[in-house]
């Protein structure tokens, strides 16, 4: 416009004036100012209360993921102005009844398991909760009835504890399987029964020695077999078992994987035999996998798997990939507290010392399984040729020689950030300085809380009072600057990280005679007990970088819970709390119905 007075050639000098000042403006702002837009991400979440495990941002209530990647993790505000998911999921959407914000965690981690194990087991005879003996036998009786003759009948996980203490004999299922061999564990998997005719068929007779690092229960009167084998007499009927076909074995672990799911583990750390490795190869191979696997192999075989490692084609998948890893060794130190086979520095205050054992250790303090200069010397080679090491320890005398094991490694390899770890660590001495020596050697505790509520129905009467006070002892091992990991060892108790949750915090045993807890000045809060689950899970594995956490960056497994766990005014409610979701790679594998 052309003001009045104005010529045509001002006014159309002041116009382009003008236009020169916009363009000028319009250019400084859009360089000046930081470039803004949505970016498009495969999934959004808003309005949880998201446990981040991260200490530097523990919570917020929304995240982003694309390609099985946490991208971003906020606000809701922050996230949704940021990024357009082509699904969006709410809180809401799960349609459940809840006084806030529903709680989302990283997926956790069950850092002991025995996972083809336990997927056979879903289908084997169930005993565990069989209360008697007469129940027991009724049991076998009823499941061999729809069986083949010659077909093994095997697992079941039976506790003598539900019946008082008497161990079974194979006088109880003899007549019920004439036709069918029976090899049924305990259930802490230390010790199992035959049936006769599994004996004959191992050749096992009143004239079989023990086998070092076991024990076979005889007859006082006769000296003969009662079926009942322990530690390492149990291999003399399991090389006698037609092992399972390789169907058998990728149905078992599709079972393990769609079983842990709807507990939200997302995660778990086998503890198996080295093929075992064959198995989860070919569920990876063909994009199988929907549970992230670190499998460890047997001790003693440290040298096949540095070969193992060595022949690896892709180098920068040496030692496997985010869904299958390996390079974790585990020994055997000692068996377990029910079996009477933890090694202890003091006699089993029930079982004192039977001049006619023929055992190669008195039965009163438990089992040696193998040899104090083997089982150092497959810790130094193993950890010489940077393998992880983790020694199964309960009893505290099984403990100490773990830790000596280590601290002898470390010392000749000269090597740090071995992260060498004690699977259970059940009873940590308190005649010495072992709860700290985990701090100063840097063994994590790989520990299972469920056992704490199981063995504390019955565990005073084996070990007395004062040993009871350090079992388990959570609270003492954080105070002393350790590293804890929780998980379940499924087959022997249920791999449900919630009832392992719930344990550590209450200590409240399954009889409901300790309701404020058995051996309460023990007890962690719940985010250490979640941290035990996720953050540290991850780190026992060398994963942390990747998993553990909702972060940027960061794996997108997560799990959805019904409460927050957290803020629950009775934690024994932790119990009753639900998994509604577990999510592995940005993608659902559970969901609730």
């Amino acid at each position: 416009m052309i003001e009045s007075g104005e010529t045509l050639s001002q006014g159309r000098k002041k116009q382009d004036t003008t236009s020169l000042s916009t363009s000028f403006l319009f250019f400084f702002f859009f360089f000046a100012m930081p470039y803004s837009t949505i970016e498009n991400v495969d999934v959004t979440y808003f309005g949880f209360k998201i446990w981040t495990g991260d200490s530097e941002k523990p919570w917020a209530e929304a995240l982003a993921i694309k390609d099985g990647i946490i991208v971003a993790v906020g606000a809701n505000e922050e996230i949704e102005s940021k990024y357009k998911g082509a699904s969006t999921i709410t809180s809401s959407d799960y349609r459940v009844k809840s006084e806030g914000p529903l709680l989302m965690t990283p997926g956790f981690h069950d850092c002991h398991v025995h996972f083809l194990i336990g997927g056979h087991s879903l289908s084997a005879v169930q005993l565990r909760d069989a209360q008697t003996k007469e129940e027991m036998t009724s049991r076998i009786a009823e499941f061999a009835s729809k069986l083949s003759a010659g077909t093994w009948i095997q697992e079941g996980y039976w506790n003598h504890e539900n019946w008082g203490g008497d161990l079974p004999s194979h006088e109880l299922i003899d007549p019920v399987t004439p036709n069918n061999p029976v090899w049924v564990w305990r259930l802490d998997g230390h010790m199992g029964l035959a049936n006769q005719l599994a004996l004959d068929l191992a050749g096992i007779t009143k004239d079989t020695p023990d086998p070092p690092g076991g024990e076979i229960v005889r007859n006082p009167v006769d000296g003969t077999p009662t079926g009942v084998l322990k530690d390492k007499a149990m291999d003399l009927i399991a090389k006698v078992i037609p092992p399972p076909s390789l169907e058998a074995d990728d149905r078992a672990l599709e079972a393990a994987m769609n079983h842990v799911a709807q507990y939200g583990v997302t995660s778990v750390h086998h503890m198996g035999t080295f093929d075992d490795l064959a198995v989860f190869t070919r569920a990876r191979k063909a994009n199988k996998l929907r549970t992230r696997l670190y499998a460890a192999i047997p001790l003693h075989q440290w040298d096949q798997l540095v070969k193992y490692i060595d022949e690896q084609e892709d180098k920068t998948k040496a030692r496997g990939d985010n869904w299958l890893r390996w390079g974790n060794l585990k020994g055997f130190t000692d068996g377990s507290l029910g079996s009477h086979t933890a090694l202890m520095y003091d006699p089993y205050e029930d079982d004192p010392v039977e001049e006619t054992c023929n055992c190669q250790q008195h039965r009163d303090i438990g089992l040696l399984i193998n040899p104090i200069g083997d089982l150092t010397e497959w810790t130094v080679q193993g950890d010489k040729h940077g393998l992880q090491v983790s020694l199964h320890a309960i009893g505290d005398r099984a403990i100490s020689i773990a830790l000596d094991a280590f601290e002898k490694a470390k010392t000749e390899n000269n090597t740090t950030d071995n992260r060498f770890r004690i699977e259970h660590a059940q009873h940590v001495s308190s005649r010495n300085t072992d709860t700290k020596r985990f701090a100063d050697l840097g063994v994590v505790a790989s520990m299972q809380p469920y056992h704490l509520i199981d063995d504390g129905q019955w565990a005073e009467k084996i070990i007395g009072p004062k040993r009871a006070k350090t079992t388990l002892p959570f609270r003492s091992l954080l105070n002393a600057g350790a590293k804890l990991a929780f998980g379940s060892d499924w087959f022997v108790a249920p791999p449900v990280p919630l009832y392992g949750i719930y344990a550590a915090v209450t200590r409240s045993t399954l009889d409901g005679k300790h309701p404020d807890g058995w051996v309460p000045g023990e007890k962690t809060t719940v985010e250490e007990a979640l941290r035990a689950y996720t953050v540290d899970g991850a780190y026992a594995s060398f994963e942390e970088n990747v998993k553990g956490k909702l972060a940027p960056g960061m794996l997108a497994d997560m799990v959805v819970l019904d409460k927050d766990i957290t803020t629950l005014a009775d934690p024994h409610d932790i119990w009753n709390v639900k998994v509604l979701e577990t999510i592995v790679d940005g993608k659902s594998i559970y969901k609730a119905t």
